[in-house]
């Protein structure tokens, strides 16, 4: 009994120091982030314009501009593999310098298929330092505060997602071409490999902070067990299982929290697809399309770390199910709304009503990830979750325009709010299985 509260204590003087060194350097650890979301960010409005230069039709372009999303699914698996070789310091670095290589392609390539290649490489890479970021939050922020770190570090993606449209089209204003926007891309990912290269490194500062914290409450005079785990409490860099037998030995719990996780990844990636479609169906222009979605968009970024106090104090379902019965339940009562007097009103009514869910909802697939990842292979875990994850938002996209095509676009709006309802049943089925306590 004695032996066992002793150990406890040291784990919690152990993980309090290093949720203090994580405090301390919060800085490089959302930093780089928010720097690397904000010039992909930049970048992505323009690539479709890009791809019509180089005489690109509609579809093609659009097919250059999805290459990002094939990359990070392609990139997924392999960065797990990397992070649990390299650890997220090198991991990061190394994506950073691969990133340039594709800036360089888009700047000079002169052939669509090399600015495709370009596009690809690039989603290679965000794919590698989202997963290394991931993995170090997993294995470094205790328990009780994990899902508003994790909030923070959603949030640094959206920072990104939000703010780099407006400073494309500053660029744009400035100078006139659409490259300015791929050399802003590259000025931040030299900055970024400069600070994970360069400046202090959070996860050597915590494994330090924890050492430093337990070893005075260590009893000497006790032998202590020999667990073959690694002392030094960083992330892992050689598994005691590969990359495929992590994911068959955590298949169960992939092929059912994974898919709930899926599914709400697949109605946040239906909202991009299914409004601006929704406003022109219904006659809005352009301007007016624009300023509901960006009143909405606005309303996401406000609520992210809403989403990690609520996660951290009450449990992730109350974030997970109120999202997806807000963005699944204003999806199917849109879909009523097509011919009404009224449909502008209620399309601005549900649009906000999408965002306060999406807004609630984040953080919480990385929260997810980390909470039921494995402790000694939680790279390789989290690669398998984050290929499941993007797939079901790489596939929202195609959904719509198949359901469009054959029925109509208020079918459309139905069928993923829908699955929206039917990911929120998910959600009550599995977390209390498979997800501990807050």
């Amino acid at each position: 009994m004695t032996s066992d509260s002793g150990s406890g204590a040291r784990d919690e003087r152990g993980s309090g120091a290093a949720a203090e060194a994580i405090r301390r350097y919060a800085p490089m650890i959302y930093g780089p982030t928010a720097l690397y979301s904000l010039g992909q960010g930049a970048i992505l409005p323009l690539l479709p314009i890009i791809s019509r230069e180089f005489g690109a039709d509609l579809a093609t372009a659009a097919l250059v501009t999805a290459m990002i999303v094939v990359g990070q699914l392609c990139g997924n698996l392999p960065a797990g593999w990397l992070v649990s070789r390299l650890g997220e310091r090198y991991t990061m670095a190394t994506a950073s310098a691969v990133s340039l290589l594709g800036i360089t392609g888009m700047l000079l390539s002169r052939h669509l298929g090399v600015l495709m290649l370009s596009v690809f490489v690039m989603g290679l890479c965000a794919a590698a330092f989202a997963l290394a970021r991931h993995t170090f939050m997993t294995t470094r922020v205790p328990l009780e505060f994990r899902a508003r770190s994790l909030s923070l570090l959603g949030g640094s993606f959206r920072l990104g997602a939000f703010t780099g449209p407006f400073v494309s089209a500053a660029l744009l204003g400035i100078f006139g071409r659409e490259q300015a926007s791929i050399w802003f891309f590259g000025a931040c990912l030299v900055v970024v490999g400069l600070l994970v290269t360069f400046g202090p490194d959070p996860e050597e500062k915590a494994a330090r902070a924890e050492r430093a914290a337990v070893r005075p409450a260590v009893d000497e005079s006790v032998e202590p067990e020999d667990t073959g785990e690694a002392v030094t409490g960083s992330i892992p860099t050689r598994e005691r299982l590969g990359m495929f037998a992590t994911i068959r030995a955590n298949r169960r719990v992939l092929s059912r929290l994974g898919l709930a996780a899926a599914s709400l990844s697949f109605v946040r990636a239906s909202r991009p697809a299914i409004l601006p479609l929704w406003g022109l169906s219904i006659g809005l222009d352009s301007s007016t399309i624009a300023l509901i979605v960006g009143i909405a968009g606005a309303l996401e970024f406000a609520l992210f770390y809403a989403s990690g106090q609520v996660m951290d104090r009450f449990g992730r379902l109350w974030a997970a199910v109120p999202s997806l019965l807000l963005m699944g339940g204003a999806m199917i009562a849109l879909a009523f709304t097509h011919d009404l007097d009224a449909a502008a009103m209620w399309f601005g009514v549900f649009a906000v009503v999408i965002g306060v869910g999406n807004g609630l909802s984040s953080g919480i697939l990385l929260t997810l990830g980390s909470d039921v990842a494995p402790k000694q292979t939680p790279a390789a875990f989290l690669g398998a979750w984050r290929t499941i994850t993007d797939a079901g938002g790489a596939l929202s996209p195609l959904v719509v325009s198949g359901l469009t095509a054959i029925a109509s676009l208020s079918v459309a709006a139905g069928g993923i709010g829908l699955i929206g309802l039917l990911g929120a049943l998910a959600f009550v089925r599995w977390v209390p299985r498979f997800v501990p306590r807050p």
